[in-house]
């Protein structure tokens, strides 16, 4: 099977009107933003959109100026949204929720298994990583960037 690469800026929109047309699309990551969780560049995701957000949903934001990201809902305060990627230690971003324009609700990797982002489980996982203090989560990046 043979595979097309298109820049973000091609390819992003055009999953976005997908996403706005209820449709469900698979899209493979780039980037080491969502590390431990989503591994860019070997890992994909499902995306779907949703009636509502919450925090610790996965989403795919389209930021002022134009640049997509899909990191993980920070926090939200009536209409306005904070997104953080888990393997960012400080960085954030600021969108409306009108900006969020689907989340993922499954990672597939390389093998073929699926993991879902919406379980307890894994919303479980993902704030105990989000509440280790930064220093911990720094030297397990480290570690883990080295070994991927």
């Amino acid at each position: 099977m043979s595979s097309l690469i298109l820049p973000n800026e091609v390819l992003l929109p055009q999953v976005a009107e997908l996403l706005a047309q209820g449709k469900e699309v698979e899209l493979r990551t780039k980037g080491s933003s969502m590390l431990p969780f989503i591994v860019g560049d070997r890992d994909s995701v499902r995306l779907q959109t949703a009636a509502t957000y919450r925090v610790g949903d996965v989403v795919l934001a389209q930021l002022p100026g134009g640049r997509f990201v899909l990191h993980r809902v920070h926090e939200i305060d009536g209409d306005s949204v904070t997104l953080k990627g888990d393997g960012n230690l400080d960085g954030t971003e600021r969108c409306t929720l009108a900006d969020i324009k689907g989340m993922a609700v499954e990672v597939i990797r390389p093998s073929g298994e699926k993991v879902s982002l919406t379980s307890p489980r894994s919303r479980g996982r993902a704030r105990r990583w989000v509440s280790l203090p930064r220093a911990v989560r720094r030297f397990y990046l480290a570690i883990y960037r080295r070994l991927i």
